[in-house]
């Protein structure tokens, strides 16, 4: 098989060579079906070497090696699930078979028919009676050897750091794993998967700058989701009592190693549940899922820290923590000592900021990040959470907990507010909070989910989970976009 010697054009005005050769021979390049495959590692899992006959098999994949020995020559082709050994020799396929094979090029995509042996070296292979020419590659595959290295290419052509790199098709397998085991934990518990709109009349459910579009049969402006929260809701004012939805989101905001502008998360919504319903839920379907698909409770995130899935998660309040994390007496404090203790720290705070704007700047830009292992965070101030009940012990906070593994808040879970005159009176305050800001249009209030809640929703707990965050965590990934399959990036042609 050709060697890639020659610059990228003449690679691709040599490919092009190549394929015009198989067509003059009568060969397609771009054939039809090749059924009855069977993936190289179940090949190799199945060999037995005193089996008699050898097994027939047919595999097919892309070609990655080659080594051509004169009147024989073995190459390497993978698979999605690995890679495998072939063996062709002119004896078996005759002059121009045999002529045809040894110039096709590494990128190609064949299917082979033969019988599994092992070589002298050790090495189980399929010994080639025929093959197929499945797709010729025009393009020259990353180099071969060190994989695809260049960031900006993986994230670009996602494809050739799919063939390139074992760890990328790894993590996006356990990607699928983990969303399948998310859906039976919940379902084998009761849970109703239920799909809700990704267009909106009015962004709700959360905080955060839409994305608008235009619906031309209706001439209404419309958002893409932000959040599915409202639609869940009405489910269970319609007597629905376990719902969930694997949802896309879409929020007008910055990129960087923890966000992407559209994300994966999951709702769910219980019925005559509460936040301790919410967080109790959260830690078995984490142990579930890193049980049953990585086969661990403790998950190596290099350097010496592992997160620990097996332990009691802790359950710590807001204030707690900020206390830990700065002075004992700090919501005791002055307002300028505060500002002033918080500078201190290298954060970033305006001599005009409230109680709260100090308070919440703390919390998130030195508290949170430190807390590594599971963390239940509790007892949140009210004004952070417009749709969760306030605490019966103290109304200036909420019943909610948010979710912090390795820094990250993975899920905020609520003990949902079913009250619609108190509901509207929070929404009127987010309104006014949000008016003449960038989120402005998500203080919209929706007049139909107040409608629902009038007609008397159960008392619920609620909880959102980023399911990007939590492949990151889980795959031990150090940015979003290695866990997304074609995140969104800059235009390159700009």
């Amino acid at each position: 098989m050709s060697e890639h010697i020659l610059d990228h054009n003449e690679q691709y005005k040599q490919r092009l060579v190549n394929l015009a050769s198989l067509t003059e021979a009568g060969v397609n390049a771009y054939g039809g079906a090749f059924p009855g495959t069977v993936y190289s590692l179940s090949v190799k899992a199945a060999f037995k070497d005193e089996e008699q006959p050898p097994r027939q098999v047919k595999v097919a994949g892309r070609i990655m090696l080659a080594r051509n020995m004169g009147k024989a020559m073995f190459f390497t082709i993978q698979d999605e699930e690995g890679r495998i050994q072939c063996y062709a020799s002119k004896n078996d396929l005759g002059d121009e078979g045999y002529k045809r094979i040894s110039k096709l090029d590494l990128g190609d995509i064949i299917g082979v028919e033969g019988f599994v042996f092992r070589t002298k070296t050790g090495e189980i292979t399929v010994h080639t009676l025929a093959y197929s020419v499945l797709s010729k590659a025009l393009r020259p595959l990353p180099e071969k050897f060190h994989g695809l290295a260049d960031v900006e290419t993986c994230y670009r052509q996602r494809y050739l750091d799919l063939i390139a790199n074992d760890e990328s098709r790894r993590v996006f397998k356990l990607r699928s794993a983990i969303l399948r085991e998310i859906r039976r934990f919940l379902e084998t518990d009761g849970y109703m998967e239920v799909e809700t709109p990704m267009m909106h009349p009015i962004p709700g459910g959360a905080t955060a700058r839409p994305f608008v579009t235009h619906y031309n049969a209706l001439d209404m402006k419309m958002y893409m989701r932000i959040a599915p929260e409202l639609y869940l809701k009405q489910l269970l004012v319609g007597g629905f009592e376990k719902v969930f939805e694997i949802n896309r989101n879409f929020r007008n905001e910055g990129l960087s190693k923890q966000h992407n502008p559209e994300f994966t998360a999951i709702e769910v919504y219980q019925a005559y549940g509460d936040c301790r319903s919410m967080m109790a839920l959260v830690e078995g379907m984490l142990r579930h899922v890193a049980q049953t698909v990585l086969g661990t409770l403790h998950i190596d995130h290099g350097n010496g820290k592992v997160i620990n899935l097996e332990a009691p998660f802790r359950v710590a309040t807001y204030h707690d923590l900020v206390r830990e994390g700065t002075v004992a007496n700090w919501f005791e404090l002055p307002l300028n000592e505060r500002i002033e203790l918080g500078r201190s720290y290298g954060l970033h705070i305006g001599a005009d900021w409230d109680d709260n704007e100090v308070n919440h700047e703390v919390y998130s830009k030195k508290i949170e990040h430190a807390l590594t292992q599971p963390t239940f965070v509790c007892r949140l101030p009210a004004y952070l959470v417009p749709l969760a009940k306030r605490c019966d012990d103290n109304p200036e906070l909420v019943d909610v907990f948010e979710f912090v593994v390795d820094g990250r808040e993975l899920a905020p879970g609520y003990s949902e507010l079913n009250d619609p005159v108190e509901q509207l009176k929070r929404l009127k305050a987010q309104q006014e909070f949000t008016k003449g800001t960038e989120d402005e249009e998500s203080g919209a209030i929706d007049e139909g989910f107040l409608l629902a809640l009038e007609h008397g929703m159960p008392p619920a707990g609620g909880m959102g989970l980023g399911i990007d965050r939590l492949i990151m965590l889980l795959t031990a990934a150090p940015t979003i976009r290695d866990v997304i399959l074609f995140p969104q990036l800059k235009n390159d042609k700009a």
